[in-house]
């Protein structure tokens, strides 16, 4: 019975916790996972007050998160979207990889951490924060902006290639050989293959078969459905964030809407535990140690991303101002970030790894919101410095080039 209480007691301190702070977050209008991140820090090891009872648990619910959060993502898209993306969008998501994987891979390797941890550190600093960026881009009204479908398509390879790196960083950190290696990366190929064969093929078959006036009946089929799948995925050495990506990619239509509506209160609860568990299994002192790498990472891997953006944007027909705003909607890096780093902590690879992702990842989620609504126009009053001469005068009743930029939420 006293195990029993201190366990409630906890863990109704967490959830309290994570509700006051997810408030304070939306009054300040920022993302709430740099604050979720330093919660967990104050809890964990060496944190103020190292929880006890419920760390079990907490671990559990950090899991169900992970599904939770790629499940929703996957409710985004069709199957046939992400064909579409596939053929069209592939040359966007082969530069962002090499504009942004590279910068993590060659800091791991200057620091000394080997080849595993340089492939882990190139996936924390590639892969953009979906659902940061998403409500970002909501809350400035651009999602009816044209350079809206390519940040869009860029996010969706991304999540894609998750597809065929999460089981390769699981396999390199499970230690195995090369021909063991191969052969999970090859199931995971094959059962993503299949899943989209079929979400192609049947998904309207699939969407029925969920499909449910009823609420209550709705919502535990499609989470029994997800967890099941998830599971399977596991068990075949995949990835069970990658199984519920897929479950969600196979419905479509009313039934992904409504699973969407009912769901999303169980992803952020669930999400907002799996930051906070990343946070109890890291040291607050180690990240002074690793601060100025994480610093300098982030600056670096801004820029590149901002320079994928911009890139894409051309190459889709958008006007400059369309192209700024692309690439600093992308700099974002949150929830994907800390699951690749989570992986190679749990997996004990190195030491410092962990420490260095949760810096990088508190800069950038900070950060990007602030490059994706200031991006364009400094970009623009930058440029129109440099175009208009030193002692160059304006005509008489004339603006000058600095004033006559539009408004951020300009829809070109």
């Amino acid at each position: 019975m006293h195990s029993s209480a201190i366990f409630l007691i906890e863990f109704g301190a967490i959830i309290l916790g994570l509700g006051l702070l997810g408030r304070l977050a939306g009054r300040l209008q920022f993302s709430p996972i740099p604050l979720y991140l330093l919660a967990g820090l104050a809890f964990g090891e060496g944190g103020l007050l190292p929880l006890g009872a419920s760390e079990e648990f907490v671990a559990i619910g950090a899991e169900i998160g992970v599904i939770l959060l790629l499940l929703m993502l996957g409710l985004e898209y069709t199957a046939s979207d992400l064909v579409s993306n596939l053929k069209t969008q592939y040359p966007a998501g082969l530069v962002d990889m090499a504009l942004n994987a590279l910068p993590g891979a060659a800091l791991a390797l200057l620091l000394g951490w080997g080849p595993v941890a340089a492939v882990v550190l190139a996936g924390v600093t590639w892969i953009s924060s979906s659902g940061v960026i998403a409500k970002v881009l909501g809350d400035l009204g651009r999602l009816g902006n044209r350079e809206t479908p390519v940040i869009l398509s860029i996010l969706v390879l991304e999540d894609l290639a998750m597809a065929v790196y999460l089981p390769i960083i699981t396999a390199l950190l499970a230690g195995v050989g090369l021909a063991a290696g191969s052969v999970t990366l090859a199931i995971a190929l094959g059962v993503a293959g299949l899943v989209l064969f079929v979400a192609v093929r049947y998904g309207r078959v699939i969407s029925r078969f969920v499909s449910s006036d009823d609420p209550e009946k709705l919502l535990l089929v499609v989470l029994g459905l997800t967890l099941l799948v998830a599971g399977l995925a596991q068990q075949l050495q995949v990835s069970a964030a990658v199984g519920a990506f897929l479950v969600g990619i196979a419905l479509s239509g009313e039934v992904a809407e409504g699973a969407h509506n009912l769901l999303a209160p169980l992803r952020d609860l669930f999400a907002a535990v799996f930051f906070v568990f990343f946070g109890l299994h890291t040291d607050p002192h180690s990240i002074p140690p690793v601060i100025l790498p994480a610093l300098a990472l982030a600056v670096v891997t801004a820029l590149t991303k901002i320079a994928t953006g911009y890139w894409a944007a051309r190459r889709a027909g958008i006007s400059p101002k369309g192209r700024w705003r692309a690439g600093g909607a992308l700099v974002a890096r949150g929830e994907f970030s800390i699951v690749i780093a989570g992986l190679a902590v749990t997996a004990g690879i190195e030491p410092e790894l962990g420490p260095l992702a949760t810096a990088y990842v508190l800069v950038l989620v900070v950060l990007g919101p602030l490059t994706a609504r200031y991006t364009e126009p400094l970009a623009l009053r930058l440029t129109a410095r440099r175009t208009t001469a030193p002692d160059a005068v304006p005509a008489q009743g004339a603006t000058p080039a600095a004033e006559t930029l539009e408004p951020v939420q300009d829809r070109d």
